[in-house]
């Protein structure tokens, strides 16, 4: 009996080592290389920066990523100089001014307002030619993972505000970068 058992064992360490031996060395090594690790501890909370230079908003365009989908606010130089922002989740996007609501396809509501106006400050000509309750000229989100819509809401007293559809409440993140208001909304928690 005891021999059987040891030869039943001999048997299934040589074909587990047959096994190993038939798998490429660098497979595992490759799509462990290949899958990428998305850390966004952003949480889904308002972020806020206050200080502005008050230049007007150039452009609006959208990019994917592996791990978030981004919204970049371009905005005519401003050096060094901040850029005011508010981006929050809200229950119902409102135009400023008006208060009439616009609706915004998606799970969830982003409302983004850069103190950037869509026209030019100084002599009131239109920069960036977004139109309420409108999606963004030249935003197509096909193929996106996280955003499925966007709104033109308002330019109102030097803030311009937009609404993005997404597909649930998830956690994002903004920044400035030159001239750049940065927002990116992850994939998933």
């Amino acid at each position: 009996m005891r021999r059987l058992s040891r030869t039943l064992a001999a048997l299934t360490l040589a074909g587990a080592g047959l096994l190993a031996a038939t798998v490429p060395a660098g497979a595992a090594t490759t799509d462990a290389a290949a899958t990428v690790k998305c850390e966004a501890g952003w949480g889904s909370l308002p972020k806020v920066s206050t200080d502005t230079a008050y230049r007007s908003l150039l452009d609006v365009r959208a990019g994917r990523h592996e791990c978030y989908d981004r919204l970049v606010f371009d905005v005519q130089g401003t050096g060094d100089r901040p850029i005011g922002y508010r981006v929050e989740y809200v229950d119902r996007l409102q135009q400023d001014g008006s208060g009439d609501v616009i609706p915004v396809g998606g799970g969830a509501i982003l409302a983004v307002r850069v103190a950037a106006p869509s026209y030019d400050t100084s002599t009131g000509e239109p920069r960036y030619p977004g139109h309420a309750g409108q999606p963004l000229p030249g935003v197509d989100l096909t193929g996106f993972r996280t955003f499925q819509d966007t709104r033109f809401a308002s330019s109102f007293e030097g803030d311009t505000l937009v609404g993005v559809g997404v597909r649930a409440r998830l956690p994002f993140r903004v920044f400035q970068e030159r001239n750049r208001i940065v927002v990116d909304v992850a994939h998933t928690w």
